[in-house]
């Protein structure tokens, strides 16, 4: 699944391509929204921002309408010059918006819905997540309130995840910023002090503020263009210390937690 710094890297480029340009078209191909008429409701109307909070992508159209997408683990959205080959095939694209010098394309999209901008604020979904840990209000002590709020028993690796604690962390981030802050993703969360807590928030803040704005790419760990310390490496020596790196699933949706029994005792 697409993660926070994902989709304000996405929003970024949207922004480029559709704030203060011309709206040629706009084209909704899957049957799913056929019947929707978001081409004629849309009409005329310029996009005046685009905008994300967690892992979810809005954009906004004059009028008080915004088009509200979440990706989950199949979307993607797609910025193209106008003519450029679609990395897709155009058979999975939902959304079609095109400038006179772009396309932007929504591909296989599960969550893709046309909402008046006060329903943004206030639909339960969006209302209930937690503080954007990429935003420039991110707020830490939203972010300790919420976690204490949650059951003490719950493991930290798990309780991060969780959108209405803090919103854009994914799997990826949770396990290189557990192991950069030196803490067991199964500790339970009332075995945690704040400072412990805050330290995988501060861990993963400037990184993921820095991928956002630098094209998604994920770096901790010496190595080059992709090097992380931990996920994925299974099996293998921890690159700190040579321990080898383990992996169990977590939570209640199951997701794969790796870490480093010996730097995250």
């Amino acid at each position: 699944m697409p993660e926070g710094d994902t989709i304000h890297h996405a929003a970024k480029r949207l922004r480029a391509a559709l704030v203060g340009s011309e709206i040629v078209s706009i084209e909704t191909p899957h049957p799913r929204h056929a019947a929707d008429r978001w081409p004629e409701r849309l009409q005329g109307r310029g996009v005046r921002k685009v905008d994300a909070h967690g892992k979810h992508l809005f954009v906004r159209f004059n009028g008080d309408l915004t088009l509200h997408s979440h990706l989950r683990m199949t979307g993607k959205w797609g910025v193209y010059e106008r003519g450029q080959r679609w990395r897709r095939s155009p058979r999975r694209a939902w959304l079609v918006i095109r400038t006179p010098e772009h396309e932007v394309v929504e591909f296989d999209g599960p969550v893709l819905e046309l909402m008046t901008d006060s329903r943004t604020r206030f639909d339960r979904r969006i209302a209930a997540l937690g503080s954007d840990i990429i935003s420039d209000d991110f707020s830490e002590r939203d972010f300790l309130r919420r976690l204490r709020e949650d059951d003490p028993t719950r493991g930290i690796g798990d309780a991060v995840l969780d959108q209405r604690i803090v919103a854009g962390l994914g799997n990826i981030w949770k396990c290189e910023t557990c192991f950069l802050a030196g803490i067991d993703p199964w500790r339970k969360i009332g075995g945690l002090s704040d400072e412990e807590a805050l330290a995988i928030v501060r861990e993963a803040r400037p990184r993921m503020r820095d991928s956002a704005e630098n094209g998604g790419r994920i770096t901790t760990a010496p190595g080059g263009k992709w090097a992380v310390w931990v996920h994925e490496r299974a099996g293998l020596p921890c690159r700190r210390c040579g321990t080898i790196i383990r992996a169990r699933g977590q939570g209640d949706d199951n997701r794969t937690t790796y870490w480093c029994p010996r730097c995250q005792a």
